[in-house]
C-alpha cells in the first residue's frame, strides 16, 4: 500500500480549488509594505487577516533591537535551552513576562504551539485528567495526543458541563482544565469566571491560553484573565509572540513553586533548538511597549467595533454577535461561496483568511478578518466596501443567512 493512498480524498478535494489564481490557500507575499498591507500578485493589498493585533511587525524599536542582536550575538543559538541555546536575551525575555504578567516563573518557548504541547503533556500524565473545551485549538487537542494522560471535552463555554464531567471523575486524582481567553476561529471569548470556579471547585488546577487575548485585552494587555479579574485562581497562562508582539515564540508562566523542574522534564523545550537572538530581541522591546500600549489598544476597539458593526448592517452571518474580540468570523453555507468571496476580495484589494472543517467549530466555513492597531479608519471603510462589492459580483443575497449567529 502507498502510504500516501489515504490522502486521496484531500488531494481529490484540493484538485478542485486548482482555478483558483492567487490560490487561496497559498497566499504568496511578495512584498510587506507596513503591519497592514503588502504586494500580492502584483498588486497593493490591505491585510485583514494577519492576527498583528497590535501592530508591532514594523515597530522600529523592536527593529532596531533586533539588529543589534544580529550584530552582537550571530544568527542563532544551534542548540536547545538545556545545551548551549539559553543567552542572556533569554533570560532577559523570561524576566520581562514575569514583569509583565506579575507572576513568578516564565519559561520561554520556540512557538506557541510547543508552549502548549510542551506543558500540557508534561503536566498531566498517566492516571490523571486533561479536561478541554470542545472547540480548543489544534495545539491544544496534539498535546492531548503526546501526552498519557485521560482526555475528556466539555460542550464550548459550557460552566455547568464542564462542571458536570468534573464531578464524575476521582476526587483524589490529577486534573487539568485548559481554557482559552479567546478562541482563534469565531473571535468569541470563554466565560472564565464561571469555568475557573468550576474547575477549582472540582480541585482541578487551571491553564488559560492567553494567545488571541494578550496585548489588547485586560488594564495593561495581559488577557482575559486579567479583563475578568480571575488571574489569581490561574495556575498557568500560556501565550505566543506571534500575535500581537509582532514575531515568533511561545512561553509558559506560573507561581508554582516548583514550575522550574518542567525545563528538565518537558520534551519540547528540552529537545527543541532555542529562538534566535535577534527573535528574543525583538520581542523584549514589543513586551515592553505593550504594557503601556493604552492608546493602541483604545484605537484596535475602536476599528474593530466598526467592522463588526459594518458587515452585519450589510447582512452578512457573524461568529459573534458582539464584538468580544479583534477577530471578526464571517459564515458561509458551503467552501465554494467562502472560497468565491476570498477571491473576490482580493480583487478588490484586501485579504482574509480562509477557515474551513476540521479547522472550524460547529462545520462552519468562514472568511476569518482580524484587525490591528496599526489598520486605519479608512482601511476598515475599504475592507466593509469591499465586501459589499464581492458579494454582489457573487450574486449573493444576503438576506439569506447560512445560519443563526455561529455563537448562539
Amino acid at each position: 500500500m502507498d502510504l500516501f493512498d489515504k490522502f486521496d480524498p484531500l488531494i481529490a478535494e484540493r484538485a478542485k480549488m486548482g482555478f483558483l489564481d492567487p490560490d487561496p490557500l497559498n497566499i504568496v507575499m511578495d512584498e510587506v509594505l507596513s503591519p497592514t498591507e503588502a504586494m500580492i500578485a502584483g498588486r497593493r493589498i490591505i491585510l485583514a487577516g494577519t492576527n498583528n493585533y497590535m501592530g508591532m511587525t514594523f515597530d522600529p524599536d523592536a527593529i532596531s533591537a533586533a539588529k543589534d542582536a544580529l550584530d552582537q550575538f550571530g544568527t542563532g543559538t544551534t542548540g536547545s535551552r538545556i545545551l548551549n541555546g539559553t543567552y542572556q536575551g533569554h533570560k532577559a525575555l523570561e524576566a520581562a513576562l514575569e514583569d509583565f504578567y506579575g507572576m513568578k516563573h516564565a519559561m520561554v518557548f520556540t512557538t506557541g504551539y510547543q508552549a502548549n504541547l510542551g506543558i500540557i503533556s508534561t503536566l498531566a500524565g498517566r492516571g490523571d485528567y486533561v479536561i478541554i473545551d470542545a472547540d480548543s485549538h489544534a495545539s491544544i487537542y496534539d498535546a492531548c495526543s503526546m501526552g498519557n494522560a485521560d482526555i475528556l471535552r466539555f460542550r464550548h463555554n459550557d460552566a455547568a458541563d464542564l462542571a458536570r464531567r468534573l464531578g464524575r471523575l476521582p476526587k483524589d486524582a490529577g486534573k487539568l482544565v485548559v481554557l482559552e481567553g479567546i478562541y482563534s476561529m469565531l473571535g468569541d471569548r470563554a466565560p472564565l469566571v464561571e469555568l475557573i470556579a468550576a474547575a477549582k471547585a472540582a480541585g482541578a488546577m487551571v491553564l488559560v491560553d492567553e494567545a488571541h487575548s494578550m496585548g489588547f485585552c485586560g488594564e495593561t494587555g495581559r488577557g482575559v484573565a486579567q479583563e475578568l479579574g480571575v488571574e489569581d485562581d490561574v495556575d498557568f497562562i500560556v501565550g505566543t509572540f506571534s500575535k500581537s508582539v509582532g514575531t515568533v515564540g511561545g512561553f509558559c508562566l506560573s507561581n508554582h513553586p516548583k514550575f522550574e523542574i518542567l525545563r528538565l522534564a518537558c520534551r519540547p523545550y528540552m529537545f527543541t533548538a532555542s529562538l534566535p537572538p535577534s527573535v528574543v530581541a525583538s520581542a523584549l522591546s514589543s513586551i515592553r511597549t505593550l504594557k503601556y500600549a493604552d492608546n493602541r489598544r483604545g484605537h484596535l476597539w475602536g476599528l474593530v467595533r466598526k467592522l463588526h458593526k459594518g458587515l452585519k448592517d450589510l447582512g452578512f452571518t457573524l461568529g459573534t454577535k458582539q464584538v468580544e474580540s479583534p477577530i471578526v468570523a464571517v459564515c458561509f453555507p458551503d467552501q465554494e461561496q467562502m472560497f468565491g468571496m476570498c477571491q473576490a476580495l482580493l480583487a478588490e484589494g484586501v485579504y482574509v483568511n480562509v477557515a474551513r472543517p476540521p479547522a472550524t467549530p460547529l462545520g462552519l466555513y468562514l472568511l476569518r478578518c482580524s484587525l490591528g492597531a496599526g489598520h486605519s479608519e479608512a482601511q476598515v471603510d475599504t475592507i466593509i466596501a469591499a465586501f459589499k462589492k464581492a458579494a454582489e459580483k457573487l450574486g449573493i443575497d444576503l438576506s439569506e443567512k447560512p445560519r443563526a449567529d455561529a455563537a448562539e
